[in-house]
């Protein structure tokens, strides 16, 4: 059994990431006779500069990529397409809103410490995209967090205080030092990289080169 270690760079706010990790997921499982991993989630901030009421996301993808009404609407119709497909449902009949996800990076950074990270993270992708929750506002933050079990109260001293604050900042700058300007990004075993919501067939085809190049280096 050949190990992975893969590293995922992302943002709970970027929908390609829920997609990338969907179809990971399903590469893995094709997999799981040949190759085992262990996962960790790296913090990116597609808005550092998000105030922290959040923006109506229309808006916000009006302003920032200038995407007109009808770019917008294919947009989201190619997102629903790819969602489904990697088994992620989407959800674009309410309102939703863009946030500064920098409480949520230093929630998963301790999440890490409990075991509990990536199903945090899972968490978090279904309660923003699916079930459309304000994650900006603490309490709808803190029930998703003990929907995986960890400790609320815990989490609100977390949120309340400056915990994690300087642990996340510097995953942010190493990874900004590494190059890394866009998510999703897919570190594996610490030297290759994948970019983008990869189909599946891309992370099988990838993972049995890196075994292949791998098993060559040990010879």
């Amino acid at each position: 059994m050949k190990k992975l270690k893969i590293d995922i760079v992302s943002d709970v706010m970027c929908p390609w990431c829920i997609i990338g990790y969907k179809n990971l997921e399903t590469a893995l499982a094709q997999l799981s006779d040949e190759f085992s991993a262990e996962i960790s989630w790296k913090p990116f901030e597609l808005n550092p500069d998000m105030p922290i009421e959040g923006q109506d996301l229309n808006e916000h993808l009006r302003q920032k990529y200038g995407l007109s009404e009808e770019q917008g609407d294919e947009n989201r119709k190619r997102i629903l397409e790819m969602g489904e497909k990697a088994g992620f449902t989407f959800n674009f009949d309410g309102k939703r809103i863009m946030i500064n996800s920098f409480d949520l990076h230093r929630l998963l950074t301790w999440a890490a410490t409990e075991g509990k990270q990536t199903e945090l993270k899972l968490a978090l992708f279904k309660a923003h995209f699916t079930d459309l929750i304000f994650l900006n506002e603490q309490d709808n933050l803190l029930d998703v967090v003990q929907s995986v079990g960890l400790d609320r109260a815990r989490a609100k001293e977390i949120l309340d205080s400056g915990e994690y604050f300087q642990e996340v900042r510097s995953e942010q700058n190493a990874l900004q030092q590494m190059g890394i300007t866009s998510v999703p990004t897919f570190i594996i075993n610490d030297q290759y990289a994948l970019t983008g919501g990869q189909p599946s067939d891309a992370f099988v085809q990838a993972f049995k080169q890196i075994a292949e190049q791998e098993a060559q280096q040990q010879q």
